[in-house]
């Protein structure tokens, strides 16, 4: 297992490869455009991360260009349906249709980008799984697992990126069998570009999770500015603010959060300030 402080750039294109190949069979995969993987905190499975925050797979297809937004299940993640007595169905437990969060949107260039993340409930068996590999295959997305018997027991995560008409581009994406809960300062998070896919950026894009306890994630930029971002308050924030900490419905390890850096800059570091 490679060391969890080995630094970004000490990974070549051919190592992140190797690590992607099983996850990113027949799906469409960009250079990957991402500067950093960014960590914080207590020691993290270094392999996962290479996997989920150090690429970026363009979504295939129509499908993946047009995922809904209206009507999204999961805009307040904090809301949690009622319990429903005796085993709860594959349809109750979202192993089919995911639960879905926005985290931010906004306009660049004259073309609206969004974020948003999908979770998707753990298939009990293979018939289960069977059908939440295929209904994630006709959504353009590929879970970190060689094959769909690999989902059963495993809860599965997406985090999106869509500019405009083009194809929408996976930002951080796992299959676990349990979320690990962040505490304290644990950041995980990548940078992507906000427009486009170029592997020499600008990488403008911050999208990320924290504990829940977190108040407060700053994004340094190059130019030595910076963003802050922060949970929003009771009344929920305008989806056209790019720099806030959300719930995401689902999601049990953390909130989410976004940092979009100005036109003309890029990410320097991200670190929870409170």
């Amino acid at each position: 297992m490679m060391s969890v402080n080995r630094e970004n750039h000490d990974m070549t294109q051919t190592d992140i490869g190797l690590l992607l190949a099983d996850a990113a069979d027949e799906v469409e995969i960009g250079i990957a455009p991402v500067q950093a993987v960014i960590r914080g905190g207590r020691r993290r499975r270094a392999r996962r991360w290479a996997v989920a925050a150090a690429t970026t797979l363009v979504l295939a297809g129509s499908t993946g260009a047009t995922l809904a937004f209206a009507g999204l299940p999961g805009e307040h993640g904090d809301r949690e349906a009622p319990m429903a007595s005796g085993p709860a169905s594959a349809e109750q437990r979202h192993v089919y249709d995911p639960q879905q969060t926005e985290l931010a949107r906004g306009t660049e260039h004259g073309k609206e980008w969004r974020v948003w993340v999908q979770v998707w409930g753990a298939p009990r068996d293979a018939r289960e799984a069977g059908r939440q590999f295929d209904a994630m295959r006709q959504m353009g997305l590929r879970p970190a697992v060689d094959k769909a018997a690999g989902l059963v027991g495993k809860t599965s995560y997406f985090s999106v990126r869509s500019y405009g008409d083009d194809p929408s581009v996976v930002v951080m994406f796992d299959t676990v069998e349990r979320i690990d809960r962040l505490s304290g300062t644990d950041l995980q998070a990548a940078a992507v570009n906000l427009e486009g896919i170029d592997p020499k950026g600008p990488f403008r894009l911050v999208v990320g999770h924290v504990a829940k306890s977190a108040r407060e994630v700053t994004c340094r930029w190059k130019d030595g500015r910076s963003t802050a971002a922060r949970p929003e308050g009771p009344i929920p924030a305008a989806h056209d603010s790019s720099s806030l900490i959300r719930p995401v419905a689902g999601y049990p390890g953390g909130n989410w959060f976004v940092c979009v850096a100005p036109e003309g800059t890029a990410l320097k570091e991200a670190k929870v300030t409170k």
